[in-house]
């Protein structure tokens, strides 16, 4: 669903851009309760892991794909605040470097896709899992649900931002139907890739996923026949720790996302996703402008100088995860060292 230039007038893409900075804002005072040591590059390799569905257009009905959104997902494994800060660099990275989502509808892209879904999903997901048994099961299965509800909920959003300042005269009425209509089928797509990850995150790692930190009742994972309560996730762990503890599965999601973006993207759909479609189908696209970005040597994901389309859409693939994971880890790292200071100061202070 990214946005492109000239489908929302200025007026309201400058006010979308004023509530998209203001959510980045609270979002960077936010991260810095929620991240560590240990949380700080995976929330730069889950924006690189999101980058990469991304590219993975599945197909949902009559000729129209869909992608992942990747709200939930975020906001489950690193929380809601962090959530925002990695589809904002997601979406930098696209609209910058790849020309996917208009440059002046960036703040309409991050509050429709990086904040609706993170707020929705989040939201629904906690409540799911304090009104459910704790166990990974009713986790994954509240995972699919908040993330099923997320996408049809952005859709909605987005139309609210067209009814008030579309650039073309269509019933808005018709654009609310087929935008959150198709948005449904992709919201399944969404539900089942965020259900699948948390799943096998929580089986392998549960003390890494935020969204089922501070449940009333620990988490129960099933062993050997058995009910178990998760390990619990400690929010100051040794020094050395961290490091060991999760260089395997960063190493392991790192180059799942590279094998995803530039290997398993080639045989992506090529149909348009649902906002193309919607926007073809009733008109919205009239006044569409060409992107910013449109001579990008990365621009439609693939690399200029490159013939092969396999080969150029892998290496860009492969170029995108890469920038957003350095570009992600670094922000959140930054992020979390102008947390930690404060700390060691009042530290110092005590021990004087």
């Amino acid at each position: 669903m990214h946005v492109p230039d000239g489908f929302i007038d200025a007026p309201v893409s400058v006010a979308a851009g004023v509530l998209a900075a203001g959510a980045v804002a609270v979002s960077l005072r936010g991260a810095r309760r929620e991240l560590d040591e240990r949380t700080a590059p995976l929330a730069g390799l889950v924006a690189a892991f999101i980058f990469a569905v991304q590219m993975l257009n599945f197909p949902v009905a009559a000729g129209t794909s869909g992608h992942l959104m990747g709200g939930a997902l975020a906001a489950i494994l690193v929380g809601p605040y962090t959530a925002v800060l990695c589809l904002s660099v997601v979406l930098l990275m696209q609209g910058i470097f790849f020309a996917d989502g208009g440059l002046t509808a960036l703040g309409v892209n991050i509050t429709v896709m990086g904040v609706v879904t993170v707020v929705v999903a989040y939201g629904l997901f906690r409540l799911l899992t304090g009104l459910l048994p704790r166990t990974r099961r009713s986790a994954t299965a509240s995972a699919f649900v908040a993330a099923l509800v997320s996408v049809p909920a952005a859709a909605a959003v987005f139309t609210l931002l067209y009814w008030i300042g579309g650039t073309t005269d269509i019933p808005i009425g018709k654009v609310f139907t087929a935008m959150v209509g198709v948005h449904v089928l992709i919201g399944i797509g969404e539900a089942a890739i965020t259900a699948l990850t948390v799943g096998a995150v929580l089986a392998v790692r549960p003390d890494l996923v935020h969204g089922v930190q501070g449940l009333a009742a620990p988490l129960k994972l099933r062993v050997d026949g058995e009910l178990v309560d998760a390990p619990a996730a400690t929010r100051e762990p040794e020094p050395a720790a961290p490091a060991r503890s999760t260089r395997g599965f960063w190493i392991t999601g790192l180059v799942s996302a590279f094998l995803l973006a530039g290997f398993v993207s080639f045989y992506a759909s090529a149909n348009p996703d649902g906002l193309e479609r919607v926007a073809a189908d009733q008109g919205i696209d009239e006044k569409v402008e060409e992107h910013g970005a449109a001579d990008s040597p990365l621009a439609d994901y693939g690399v200029g100088d490159i013939a092969n389309a396999r080969l150029s859409g892998g290496l860009a693939g492969v170029i995108g995860v890469s920038g957003t994971a350095v570009v992600g880890t670094g922000i959140f790292w930054a992020v979390r060292r102008r947390n930690a200071k404060p700390t060691e100061a009042s530290r110092d202070h005590e021990n004087v």
